[in-house]
């Protein structure tokens, strides 16, 4: 697994180098999102509110939310409405109620209709009313509404005695007769306090008046979600999948970036790394087929995991990248050699880097010299899949170039196991990187290093150039 961490750059590189792959596939989810809106026919939501006079707490108004959509309120507002081949159990899922601020319950009707949702969500404010005043009629007996009269007659009485009793005792005349006539006020004051709180409460005559607000509006649009919304979430979720399924590819990928794992695979020494400038290859013969054709039309024949290339020198640099790889290589063999340069098929930045590496062996002016000792190369393509290199002939030694993120550990290890079967002994592998061309340079006298580089042999530094 990659440890690479994800940033906005690496999502920007994806939308980047993916936008006509991920733009078919938004368009695709556009379609799953229009096919669903299809399955599910439009719908209109229309709500009407009823206020509950009095004080009730939390608890009581989410007890009568409950009573607003049980099955016999439901049940009785399908009966009233009549509409064929629908039942209450089915308007069960179409009716909703929550409590609002200010003792408000509203009450909501979905149909297929705006007028069918308004007259639903009537009939239910209707039944609804209509329930709970029965409710509340049902518990209260003649009785029990006799008594609060009964204690009011009651209390009467007894405030009328009490002035009796504060009227016969002995007025101002002794202390003891004051403190009677002082207790005897105060009862009578905690009487009338107790009928006023009595009045005040009332619980069932008040909750018992609710009040209709008005009949419900018919809607304008339709309830969520609608066909417009089906039809950006399934074009979204499709690009949010494509994206996050490009970067679990990237987490999950075991190809190899770093040299020393390169070098490890293969089982030899990094002769160097080589730029090549980043252009687009022509199409080749063996990519000209269906699945190719459509791999360029979606873009996916660019790899998106690379970074950005960066920008290289002139031209002269990038040579003497590549003269620095062939003194090195002159240095690693003790004899003139023909080597074969072996090259992972579909790996185009190092067949160009392979090419531009025999080019400059043989353009080499120290090649001429009897004591330069070059080695002649030879560029062969390999398939990683099925890994064959050819047999021993004249070449007896094998130069691996590629490029870095494009291979894992056992496809490399193949290629170094294919080279041993033709008993070619890999002396060394070059890394090419992609890089932007700079400005070219006048052509004029080469750097003073890559002619000391080129002329003495045996001081070319090692590691990547």
């Amino acid at each position: 697994m990659s440890d690479d961490t994800i940033r906005l750059v690496t999502i920007g590189r994806i939308i980047r180098r993916r936008w006509r792959l991920l733009t078919v596939l938004a368009v695709v989810g556009a379609l799953v999102g229009y096919g669903t809106s299809l399955l599910f026919p439009p719908s209109y939501t229309a709500s009407a509110s009823v206020l509950l006079p009095g004080q009730w707490e939390e608890r009581e108004l989410l007890t009568q939310v409950d009573i607003a959509t049980s099955s016999t309120v439901v049940d009785r507002a399908a009966a009233t409405l009549g509409w064929p081949g629908v039942s209450g159990r089915e308007l069960r899922d179409r009716v909703s109620a929550k409590a609002a601020d200010g003792n408000i319950i509203t009450i909501s009707g979905t149909a297929d209709t705006p007028e069918r949702a308004q007259q639903l969500s009537d009939r239910m404010v209707q039944q609804f009313v209509t329930f709970a005043a029965r409710i509340v009629g049902d518990n209260t007996d003649p009785e029990a509404a006799a008594r609060p009269e009964a204690l009011r007659q009651m209390v009467v009485q007894t405030s009328r005695r009490i002035t009796e009793l504060a009227d016969a005792a002995d007025p101002g005349r002794t202390v003891e007769s004051v403190q009677t006539r002082t207790e005897l006020a105060k009862l009578r004051t905690a009487l009338q306090e107790a009928v006023n709180k009595l009045d005040q409460a009332a619980p069932a005559a008040n909750k018992a008046n609710m009040v209709v607000m008005g009949p419900a509006a018919r809607p304008a649009g339709e309830a969520p979600p609608t066909r417009t919304q089906l039809i950006v979430a399934g074009a979204l979720l499709f690009f949010l999948l494509a994206v996050i399924g490009h970067l679990a590819a990237a987490r999950m990928s075991r190809r190899l970036r770093a040299e020393p794992e390169i070098a490890a695979a293969l089982g030899s020494a990094l002769l160097g790394t080589v730029d090549v400038p980043d252009e687009r290859p022509a199409h080749r013969l063996e990519g000209r087929g269906p699945r190719a054709r459509i791999r360029r039309l979606l873009g996916i024949d660019v790899r998106w995991d690379i970074p950005t290339p960066q920008t290289s020198g002139d031209e002269t640099g990038r040579q003497l990248r590549y003269r620095r790889v062939c003194a090195r290589l002159r240095d690693q063999l003790p004899a003139p050699r023909r080597l074969l340069v072996v090259v992972p098929d579909d790996d185009e930045i190092a067949r160009r880097a392979a090419g531009q590496l025999v080019a400059e062996a043989e353009s080499d002016p120290s090649a001429s010299s009897s004591s330069s000792g070059d080695p002649m190369l030879r560029v062969v393509g390999v398939s990683v899949d099925r890994p064959m290199v050819p047999d021993r002939d004249n070449e007896s030694g094998a130069l691996v170039v590629l490029s870095a993120g494009s291979w894992t550990a056992g496809e490399l290890t193949g290629i170094a196991e294919a080279c041993a079967d033709a008993r070619h002994e890999v002396v060394g592998i070059v890394v090419a990187d992609t890089v932007r061309a700079g400005p070219a340079r006048s052509p004029g006298r080469p750097p003073d290093d890559a002619t000391l580089a080129l002329a003495v042999r045996g001081h070319a530094t090692g590691g990547s150039a």
